[in-house]
C-alpha cells in the first residue's frame, strides 16, 4: 500500500466524503481507457497515460535498485550512481572520449594504489599517501579538461524542460522531467543514451558531493545522527539499518569500477519501468519506444535481498549524546506493503500520528503540552521489504523525552483498549480518498505513483484499489493490530540526551 503525501485539502475531503467508495472502481475504469501498457522484447515496462489538456509531458523512469541493494563495503554507491547518471554519455559531455577515457584509466590507476596504501592502515607510508594524493588530484584534472558540464541540462532546459531531477531511495531510485509534448523525441534520445552508452566520468569529484551530503544531512544534523543510530540498533541484519547516504569510510573508498559494475547488474531493461503521462500519442510513443530503447541490453532480474530481519527479542534502546534538544524516536517492526495488515496501519497511522488533527498532536501538544511536535508513520525507511511504524516526538522547553514516550504508551494502550471512532475511520478513509484524486492532479505525480505501485506492488492499478481493501478496515481491525505489534519486545528506542557544551 503506497504511503502518498501527507497534508490535504479541507474543501476536497468535504466533497468526497459525500462519495461512495464503490466510486473508486468507477473512476479505475474510466481512468484505464486513457492508459496504454506494452513492455519491449528486452523487458522494459512502458506505462503511457494520455491528458490533453496541456500541450506538456512528465517522463519518470523507475530503477528497481536502492541503498537496499548494496552490501557492507559499497554502502552509498546507489546514490552515487544516480549522480553519474547526468555526467553525460559517449556522445554527451565530452570534448574528446578516447582521450577523455585514456586519462579516467590513469585516474583509476592512481587512485587504486592510494586506496591500497591507505587500506595498510598504521603499517601505510605516510609519504607515499601524500605523493599519490598529489598525482591522483593532477590526474584528476586532467581528465576534467575533457569534460563538457551540464550538457543534458542544458540541452533540456533549452527545449523548455522543467524539473530534472532524480532520487535515490531504500528501494528505488527515481528519475523525471517534463517536457513540451513536441519535444518527447528528445527526452527518448537522451533518455536511452544515458542508460545505454553511461560514461562514469568525474566519478571521485561526485563521491565528494554525496561525502558533503551526508555531512550535511547526517553529520550536521542532531536528528540525522540519531536517526542513523536509531535504525542501526533497529535492523541487526537487514540492509534497512544501513544509512542510505552510505558510511563515510565506504564512499571514501568506493572505486568507478564498483560504479560500473553495479549499473551493469541494476540498470538492465528488465530491471526499469517508465512512465509517460501528458499530452502524447501512445502509438508514437511506441514507436519512439522501440527506435531508441531496444538497443538497451536486457540482463538478469536482480535477486531480491535474501536477508530476513529475525523476530526481536526484546525492547532495544540508543542514546545520543548531543548538544541540541531532546528528540524521541519510537519504532515496531511490522510487515511489508503486501502485508494484510498494511491498510490497517495506513487506518491507524492517520488516527494516531497524521497532522493536527491526530491523537498524538491533540494530547502531546494542544492539551499536555509536553511537546512542541508529535506524529507517527508507516513504512519506514521502505515499503519492499518488512519495514517500520515510527512515532516521534519533540519535548517542550522544560519536558523530557521519558514523558514524550509514556505519553505516547498511553495512546497506543487506547488504541488496544477503546474501539477507534466510528468519525475518525471515516476521516482517515476520507482522506485516503483525497489523497489519490490529489496524485492525480498533476502529471509528474501521477507517474511517479503508478511507476512506484508498478514496481512494488506489481500493478499501478493497485493506487486505486487500496481504497477498497482502506475501507473494508474496522475498528477491530485496529485494536488487533495494536495488540499483535505495538509490544515492548517489537520496540525499538532511540532518544537524544542533551548535553552542556562543557561536556
Amino acid at each position: 500500500m503506497k504511503r502518498l503525501q501527507h497534508g490535504w485539502c479541507t474543501c476536497l475531503v468535504i466533497l468526497l466524503a459525500a462519495i461512495p467508495i464503490v466510486a473508486g472502481a468507477q473512476n479505475l475504469a474510466e481512468f484505464e481507457k486513457k492508459v496504454t501498457e506494452f513492455t519491449l522484447d528486452n523487458g522494459l515496462q512502458f506505462i503511457v497515460v494520455e491528458r490533453h489538456e496541456a500541450p506538456v509531458v512528465s517522463f519518470h523512469t523507475y530503477a528497481d535498485v536502492g541503498s537496499v541493494d548494496e552490501v557492507k563495503g559499497i554502502t552509498g554507491l546507489a546514490h552515487v550512481v544516480e549522480h553519474m547518471a547526468f555526467k553525460g554519455t559517449n556522445t554527451i559531455g565530452t570534448k574528446s572520449l578516447d582521450e577523455e577515457l585514456a586519462a579516467m584509466k590513469k585516474v583509476d590507476e592512481i587512485y587504486e594504489k592510494l586506496r591500497r596504501e591507505k587500506h595498510k592502515g598504521a603499517l601505510a607510508d605516510t609519504s607515499k599517501i601524500k605523493e599519490l594524493e598529489k598525482a591522483f588530484k593532477a590526474a584528476r584534472d586532467a581528465a576534467k579538461e575533457y569534460v563538457v558540464s551540464n550538457e543534458i541540462g542544458e540541452a533540456i532546459e533549452r527545449a523548455g524542460g522543467v524539473g530534472l531531477n532524480a532520487t535515490t531511495g531504500s528501494d528505488a531510485t527515481r528519475y523525471f522531467y517534463s517536457l513540451p509534448s513536441n519535444k518527447i523525441e528528445l527526452w527518448f534520445s537522451l533518455e536511452a543514451d544515458r542508460f545505454i552508452n553511461p560514461v562514469l566520468r568525474e566519478f571521485y569529484t561526485e563521491k565528494e558531493v554525496v561525502m558533503e551530503e551526508r555531512r550535511m544531512r547526517t553529520e550536521s544534523q542532531p536528528i540525522g545522527r540519531l536517526l542513523e543510530e536509531f535504525f542501526t540498533i533497529a535492523f541487526k541484519a537487514h540492509p534497512y539499518g544501513e544509512p542510505g547516504v552510505g558510511h563515510m569510510s565506504d564512499l571514501k573508498s568506493i572505486t568507478r569500477a564498483e560504479g560500473e559494475t553495479f549499473f551493469k547488474k541494476y540498470y538492465g531493461a528488465n530491471n526499469l519501468i517508465v512512465c509517460i503521462v501528458g499530452d502524447v500519442k501512445p502509438k508514437e510513443v511506441k514507436k519512439l519506444a522501440e527506435t531508441y530503447f531496444s538497443r538497451l541490453p536486457s540482463t538478469p532480474k536482480p535477486d531480491p535481498v535474501e536477508t530476513v530481519e529475525p523476530e526481536q527479542l526484546g525492547e532495544r534502546r540508543v542514546v545520543v549524546e548531543d548538544k541540541s534538544q531532546s528528540v524521541l524516536i519510537l519504532g515496531y517492526h511490522k510487515g511489508d506493503i503486501h502485508d494484510v495488515d498494511e491498510p490497517v496501519f495506513t487506518v491507524l497511522t492517520d488516527v494516531i500520528g497524521r497532522g493536527r488533527a491526530s491523537r498524538l498532536y491533540k494530547n502531546l501538544v494542544k492539551e499536555k503540552k509536553i511537546a512542541i511536535q508529535s506524529s507517527g508513520f508507516s513504512g519506514f525507511p521502505g515499503d519492499k521489504y518488512p519495514n517500520l511504524m515510527l512515532f516521534f516526538a519533540v519535548p517542550a522547553q522544560g519536558k523530557t523525552a521519558e514523558e514524550c514516550e509514556a505519553a505516547i504508551y498511553e495512546e497506543i494502550e487506547r488504541l488496544k483498549n477503546e474501539p477507534v471512532s466510528e468519525e475518525e475511520l471515516q476521516k482517515a478513509k476520507t482522506r485516503a480518498r483525497a489523497d489519490v484524486i490529489r496524485q492525480l492532479g498533476s502529471n509528474s505525480g501521477l507517474a511517479l505513483q503508478l511507476a512506484y505501485n508498478q514496481a512494488i506492488t506489481g500493478d499501478w492499478r493497485n493506487l486505486f484499489k487500496d481504497l477498497d481493501r482502506i475501507n473494508v478496515v474496522t475498528a477491530d481491525d485496529i485494536q488487533r493490530v495494536a495488540k499483535k505489534y505495538f509490544v515492548p519486545k517489537n520496540r525499538t528506542v532511540a532518544a537524544i540526551k542533551t548535553i552542556e557544551e562543557s561536556e
